[in-house]
């Protein structure tokens, strides 16, 4: 096998293969559930919209991938509000629904206001909400812009308790950069290496994707690099991987932004 489709496979195994259309129907999330299972291996997880978690459980247990194939949701989101109550609430309903992981955006307009408090609050009560089950915090850092705005909010979402630190909702003009997940995985390794990283909004092609792998190596090493510590958030992506792998995408990929 080639070097640019080992690294294929390996982006292919950090993704999570993502569908956050307004517009999203059964049909829509059961042929997302079906693009997952491909000759070259899974992604680590499918991420939909909460009223749509149940649906993929069942579908990726019909596929027989239910095992290797996590189900993510988002709460909070996308813009995320301050009112942790609602947050809880939110996330709360998403692990009874049966989600294995909660992307949970991080109230950064609070943060932007000098409120550091809300935000550590807010991950902390829903870090609790989920349980044994991951807690992505997305501190949507395109929006937060400064360097130094983008360090505060990923310390605050890893001192609350946040098992992922991600960079966007891929709902906003700027989404995810190289420059901020080099931040992120600054803040993460000078907090001990144990929080992920996800990478999600404008990751569409392998060697998009490969520069953020060769940051995480350099800056974690190469055995930090797995589906436990990092991710991409993305869809439109596993058409280039497949394209690599040379076999056809069994579906049109979803427009959704990441």
């Amino acid at each position: 096998m080639t070097e640019v489709a080992l690294s294929a496979r390996r982006v292919l195994s950090l993704m999570d293969l993502t569908s956050l259309n307004d517009s999203d129907t059964d049909a829509d999330i059961t042929a997302l559930c079906r693009r997952a299972v491909t000759a070259a291996g899974t992604p680590a997880a499918v991420c939909v919209y909460p009223q749509f978690v149940s649906l993929a459980k069942t579908a990726l247990a019909a596929l027989g991938v239910a095992e290797q194939v996590r189900v993510a949701t988002v709460t909070n989101f996308p813009d995320g509000s301050a009112d942790i109550a609602g947050a809880v609430q939110q996330t709360q309903a998403a692990i009874a629904a049966g989600a294995d992981e909660v992307d949970l955006v991080f109230p950064w307009r609070a943060l932007q206001s000098g409120d550091e408090q809300t935000g550590l609050a807010l991950v902390s009560a829903c870090k609790a909400a989920c349980g044994e089950q991951l807690l992505k915090v997305i501190i949507e850092s395109g929006a937060l812009s400064e360097p130094a705005l983008i360090r505060r909010a990923s310390e605050l979402a890893i001192e609350g308790g946040a098992d992922f630190i991600k960079t966007s909702t891929g709902k906003v003009t700027v989404n995810a950069t190289p420059e901020a997940a080099g931040i992120m995985l600054e803040v993460i390794r000078a907090a001990g290496g144990t929080t992920g990283i996800k990478a999600a909004g404008g990751v569409r092609t392998l060697a998009q994707a490969a520069e953020y792998l060769a940051l995480a190596d350099r800056l974690m090493g190469p055995e930090w690099v797995t589906p436990a510590h990092f991710r991409f958030g993305a869809s439109g992506l596993l058409t280039d991987l497949l394209r690599i792998l040379q076999e056809p995408a069994n579906s049109s990929e979803s427009q959704d932004g990441y």
